[in-house]
């Protein structure tokens, strides 16, 4: 492959910062994609150098064996998921591209590089008991009570991602309006209807619980830790997962699986698609989709458990 022999000698790492810089202050990506990015490209890094290569002579044999080695998991480490594959092999194709951009190459490596094809895993859904026992779980008047049903309410209630519940601001709430204004995937502000027991939770949180943490601190972020701080993305996974396990729930259950089962709740309740993906804030409805097929599945669990002839049918059938 034909390279453009750039002036100054550029480390791996310089080419790195420069890819970086130029995601977060032309292209506005979130913090937390830039992270992910640069720990993608630490990972090329270092394969580079234990093949005696750079970024500027690999080729797209060489690429490919890095997602290779990335899926099977070699080097003890664990296969990467489907998902985290996709990623990976987007933010190399956005890095060679920054590259030619640059005038440092002048052919793709990564012009025929895919993920390794793998059975896609639906998402896990609540369903709507298992909500309402999650939802109930914080109980007591206690303020982290008070906080946590806030929390989980407004979760379930608007679909946000943890980044997006950690991140809301007291200027982004209006409980009178019954709307919040989130901020998603590459700082896109979004506004999302809030719903009665969620707006019921969030004024007690905000009259008695919130004022209680906070003390005098000027605080701008609605939900804070005990010491009156912006909840952190740990802190907020602490608690789904405390009270999952309370109410005998999955462990592992992420904040996530509330956004999921939002979507996938709302599918099923008649919401239309495009309004889904309004709500969900993603840039392609093709994204949104993949919510029509979990609630087809909802829908025919639903089904075999409620109808009496269609579980008899179902073990006979078994």
């Amino acid at each position: 492959m034909a390279t453009v022999t750039p002036g100054p000698a550029q480390g791996f790492s310089e080419l790195t910062l420069d890819f970086l810089a130029y995601l977060e202050f032309e292209r506005g990506l979130s913090r937390n994609t830039l992270e992910a990015y640069r720990s993608d490209l630490q990972q090329l890094g270092e394969f580079l150098r234990r093949h005696d290569s750079d970024a500027l002579s690999a080729d797209g044999p060489l690429l490919a064996q890095f997602v290779s080695e990335l899926a099977d998991g070699r080097d003890g480490r664990r296969p990467a998921a489907a998902a985290t594959l996709a990623r990976k092999v987007a933010c190399l194709r956005s890095f060679y591209r920054h590259l030619r951009r640059e005038g440092l190459l002048d052919g793709d490596p990564t012009r025929e590089l895919r993920p390794p094809r793998s059975r896609s895993r639906l998402p896990r859904v609540l369903s709507r008991d298992q909500v309402n026992q999650l939802l109930d779980a914080p109980q007591g008047t206690g303020h982290a009570a008070m906080r946590d049903r806030a929390l989980l309410e407004t979760m379930y209630a608007c679909g946000l991602r943890a980044s997006e519940a950690i991140s809301l601001e007291l200027g982004e709430l209006d409980l009178r309006a019954g709307v919040l204004v989130a901020h998603g995937k590459g700082s896109k502000e979004r506004i999302v209807p809030v719903g009665s027991r969620a707006r019921a939770t969030l004024a007690a949180y905000l009259d008695q619980a919130r004022p209680a943490f906070v003390g005098v601190r000027d605080e701008p972020h609605v939900f804070v830790n005990q010491r009156g701080q912006a909840l952190s993305r740990q802190g907020l996974y602490k608690i789904v997962q405390r009270h999952a396990r309370s109410v005998g729930l999955d462990a592992s259950m992420s904040p996530h699986t509330l956004r999921h089962t939002f979507a996938t709740h709302l599918l099923a309740g008649g919401c239309d698609l495009r309004s889904l993906q309004e709500m969900l804030g993603h840039a392609d409805i093709a994204t949104t989709q993949i919510y029509t097929h979990l609630s087809g599945e909802r829908l025919r669990d639903v089904y075999f458990d409620a109808h009496p002839r269609a579980k008899r049918d179902a073990a006979a059938a078994g």
